[in-house]
């Protein structure tokens, strides 16, 4: 699947993300958050691997629920899920190693 490099959309629903079958990665943060924008190479390599997972930026900040339900406090924050659960959690990443772990986990 292709890199999804657009934060500003709306945001999936709790409910939709735990539906979705199969890998998914799901990116929190903002356009403008410099470590964010430091971590974007780390992600396209890690996800390079890893075609078949599903990449979802999401707009995160205050008063955003699906991040809320989530627990994020920091962005980056990527949230690995296998079949709509989480199997692996990442925070501020400086490089792919650790992306790459959790996102073998959701696709073994």
């Amino acid at each position: 699947m292709p890199l999804d490099r657009d934060y500003d959309k709306p945001e999936p629903t709790r409910a939709d993300v735990e539906s979705w079958p199969g890998a998914t990665l799901l990116e929190f943060g903002a356009s403008w958050c410099p470590h964010c924008q430091a971590a974007q190479p780390a992600i396209e390599a890690a996800l390079a691997a890893f075609p078949q997972v599903k990449h979802v930026k999401i707009g995160d900040g205050k008063g955003k629920p699906l991040g809320r339900s989530f627990t994020v406090k920091l962005w980056p924050t990527l949230i690995v899920l296998k079949d709509g659960r989480e199997v692996a959690r990442v925070v501020r990443p400086t490089d792919s190693a650790a992306i790459t772990a959790g996102l073998q986990a959701a696709t073994t």
